[in-house]
């Protein structure tokens, strides 16, 4: 099986470029990761905004599931293709989230074989739903912080780990400015997943993502 993965922003990439071996092993399964600079919306005409300089996840998504669709079905074994997309909630309300992707994905004709996966709240819950693969790569990480965290709750995610791992916590980091945040969570990105069980992760939304890989790969699991 191929995977076409589509996430919002490059600590994503980061994230999954480790992740996704241990879910489905890498010996008969391949797949592509490509970054996008933010989430967006979806346009709604369904048509990609003009402009080179966007480059929102949303904005360009009904081109690229129609551009797959048809792509897909002209391999011979199209069945062995399929696109994840992977952004997070954040303050969306989920049903309707997901009722507007799917939509999306109805208008294309033929539709490619796609699967919606949100980190609720954001991609650091994935990170967070692994409190000792945290500890193994950050020793000094704060336990008071992360014993109260609840997995997948709306709590300002990215700011929780950074009050547990960053020194001087969110609010440092915060004041040197969105670049300093984006790239500190690309590191806590490649520094935290190595150490990730993907089997016995807390977080429902990444078991969600999971499943969805490990059900279209046909494996039950993958060795870490």
């Amino acid at each position: 099986m191929h995977f076409e993965v589509l996430v919002e922003d490059q600590s994503g990439k980061k994230a999954l470029k480790n992740l996704i071996p241990k879910i489905i092993g890498t010996d008969q399964h391949t797949f592509t990761i490509y970054a996008y600079k933010g989430l967006g919306h979806i346009p709604s005409n369904m048509q990609t905004p003009a402009g080179a300089r966007n480059r929102m996840l949303l904005a360009h998504l009904p081109r690229l599931l129609q551009g797959y669709g048809k792509t897909f079905a002209a391999y011979p074994d199209s069945t062995q293709y399929a696109v994840i997309v992977v952004c997070d909630l954040d303050n969306n309300d989920k049903s309707i989230f997901i009722r507007d992707l799917l939509s999306v994905l109805q208008a294309c004709h033929p539709k490619p074989e796609t699967r919606f996966c949100l980190a609720i709240e954001e991609g650091e819950a994935w990170l967070l739903g692994d409190i000792p693969a945290i500890k193994a790569a950050y020793p000094n990480a704060k336990n008071n912080v992360l014993s109260n965290y609840l997995n997948d709750s709306i709590c300002g995610t990215w700011e929780l780990l950074a009050d547990a791992i960053y020194p001087g916590g969110r609010s440092r980091l915060k004041a040197k400015g969105g670049r300093v945040v984006g790239t500190e969570k690309s590191r806590w990105a490649l520094k935290i997943t190595p150490h990730m069980d993907v089997e016995h992760n807390a977080s429902p939304s990444f078991a969600y993502f999971r499943t969805q890989l490990q059900c279209l790969a046909g494996v039950s699991g993958a060795s870490n």
